[in-house]
């Protein structure tokens, strides 16, 4: 399972409307692509259509989608929102990384 910080939740939210999407209906698809520094990288965006070989989560409301292969690598991850000045945005807590580099967006196993 992928679960959804509180902090998390209320940005995707408010991305979601301003793109148009609603968190009733639509899926914050998280997935993980070759590249970044570490060898591995994040992809986050919104779909309104789930595949047949995704996994659907939903934690605080909001629907995940991931597909199979990127479950693998994100299993037990917690998707998080840090703002403010020294904020990065969207952060994965991946337990399954060995490594990640100084920005967050990449990581290693």
């Amino acid at each position: 399972m992928i679960t959804v910080s509180e902090n998390a939740k209320s940005k995707i939210a408010q991305l979601m409307a301003e793109e148009g999407y609603t968190i009733d209906k639509d899926f914050v698809r998280v997935g993980v692509k070759s590249g970044g520094c570490s060898g591995l990288s994040y992809e986050l965006k919104f779909d309104n259509v789930s595949g047949e070989n995704d996994k659907v989560f939903e934690d605080h409301n909001v629907k995940i989608a991931v597909d199979k292969k990127s479950f693998l690598y994100l299993v037990g991850t917690t998707l998080e929102y840090s703002g403010g000045l020294n904020g990065k945005g969207f952060v994965f807590n991946n337990p399954n990384a060995n490594r990640t580099c100084g920005c967050g967006e990449s990581f290693s196993l």
